[in-house]
């Protein structure tokens, strides 16, 4: 399974910065030992269901301690017998893009 997801405290810096608690939710991610991605929207990770939603529940309470209210967007790949995903979904990506631009 992977989930994507991206977490954001309701109040911010007066910046308009949401990095350090975006930090904190992605140390969780980090730390849970998860095959994971961050880019510069949402986190990837791949697991089971029931270790996938710990992580974001966890993340979800990290970023809950810079501000009264947590805003969570959540996609989900639910795809049992595969594994490995979070890389291979990509790279088949990138073969279709090399076979189609190929003389």
């Amino acid at each position: 399974m992977l989930v994507a997801f991206s977490i954001s405290p309701s109040s911010s810096e007066s910046t308009g910065s949401v990095s350090e608690a975006v930090a904190a939710a992605v140390t969780i991610v980090r730390d849970s030992g998860l095959p994971n991605h961050t880019d510069s929207m949402f986190t990837t990770i791949e697991g089971t269901w029931q270790e996938c939603l710990e992580v974001v529940r966890r993340a979800c309470e990290a970023v809950g301690a810079f501000g009264p209210r947590v805003s969570l967007v959540l996609k989900a790949d639910i795809r049992p017998g595969f594994e490995g995903e979070l890389t291979a979904k990509v790279e088949r990506l990138e073969g279709a893009i090399d076979r189609q631009s190929a003389p």
